[in-house]
């Protein structure tokens, strides 16, 4: 019997405005959870589960991509300023900066996964490009698009985002070029993948939005995107695959000073 793969971290599949594949997601989260199922006393109780206000949970059905311990979970997340990451890759610099505001649990976590190189020597596995989705996705020391952390916690959503131009609906936000979320597989469960905005892009709010993409960065998304996706031989033009241009992150790396 085959193993069972693990669940992917992953955007919704979208051309135009039809689902082709992929989880589309649904809900909402808070920075403060319990582990779900209880209250905050049943996580504090819980050796898989931080006790602190994020609730990093163990994903045992879920293994880690790589060895990596919980993050920290103190009382009080850190929810002021800004920290600046530049991963450092064969096609270019790609800085980020992350806005603890915004997404403080999130951040947390990301700096965690920095700290013990989780990211260092990793593949953005996914590159998109539909006319209203063009984004990188990263994360995944396994390189297929279902590796994480060995753990989940809860969505930070954003409520800001402007409707999406593309979609009458008004049902899709407007991720903008620049903008820095993280993938899942669906409602709260956040791990290591993340994606790269390259380009206006109209998805469901579904999708925490961590952070922005520097100058430098953006130069490196738009050669990457340039280079196109990668064929196959189901399928000679894809718009949805592996980046015909190798992206290997070789380090990540945290800038000691930040601000706001």
């Amino acid at each position: 019997m085959a193993a069972r793969r693990r669940p992917a971290r992953t955007l919704s599949r979208l051309a135009g405005v039809a689902l082709v594949a992929g989880a589309l997601i649904t809900g909402g989260g808070a920075a403060a959870v319990a582990a779900p199922g209880g209250s905050p006393a049943d996580a504090a109780a819980d050796p898989r589960v931080t006790p602190g206000p994020c609730a990093y949970t163990e994903t045992p059905e879920d293994p880690a991509a790589r060895p990596v311990p919980l993050p920290p979970d103190p009382r009080r997340t850190p929810d002021r300023g800004t920290v600046r990451i530049t991963l450092r890759t064969n096609q270019g610099p790609i800085g980020l900066s992350l806005d603890r505001e915004a997404a403080p649990c999130t951040v947390q976590s990301f700096l965690h996964l920095v700290r013990h190189r989780f990211y260092d020597r990793t593949s953005c596995h996914r590159l998109t490009a539909y006319p209203t989705l063009r984004v990188l996705q990263c994360g995944d020391p396994s390189g297929t698009g279902s590796g994480g952390p060995g753990y989940r916690y809860a969505d930070e959503l954003p409520t800001d985002l402007p409707p999406a131009p593309t979609d009458p609906t008004g049902v899709r936000r407007l991720y903008a070029r620049g903008t820095l979320a993280m993938a899942n597989a669906g409602p709260d469960t956040n791990g290591s993948q993340f994606f790269l905005v390259q380009s206006d892009s109209a998805l469901r709010p579904n999708y925490t939005v961590f952070g922005s993409i520097d100058a430098a960065g953006l130069a490196t998304l738009d050669r990457i995107a340039a280079g196109g996706i990668a064929p196959t031989v189901e399928d000679p033009a894809p718009v949805d695959g592996a980046p015909a241009l190798p992206v290997d992150i070789r380090r990540a790396e945290r800038h000691r000073h930040h601000h706001r």
